[in-house]
């Protein structure tokens, strides 16, 4: 079973914004409710979508720099990248459904 792979501040550029596969990043907190809320629904959606999108995690607490430069101002963020860009953004907890119509038109 794929799960997310956690990133860095130093990972974020190599793991991220060169990855062939559409990349999708959790902008998250270990003390944020919506964060492990919405924590199974990524990992669901690792799984189901191997090979076709690379999901990652970024814990805002230890990554501030990326998260600024994205301008994550609430968590959860998770923002869709696809060639380096980001092409979306949800923030706070959605419905897997919602996010996964959010996703498709990318993949």
């Amino acid at each position: 079973m794929s799960k997310a792979i956690a990133v860095t501040d130093d990972t974020f550029e190599n793991v991220v914004l060169k990855s062939d596969l559409p990349t999708i990043v959790d902008f998250w907190a270990v003390w944020c409710g919506p964060c492990k809320m919405i924590a199974p629904v990524v990992d669901e959606i690792a799984a189901e979508y191997a090979g076709k999108l690379q999901v990652t995690k970024l814990d805002v607490d230890s990554n501030a720099l990326t998260a600024m430069q994205y301008g994550v101002t609430g968590i959860p963020t998770l923002i869709l990248f696809k060639n380096g860009q980001p092409v979306e953004r949800v923030v706070g907890f959605v419905p897997k459904a919602k996010l996964v119509s959010k996703l498709t038109p990318y993949l």
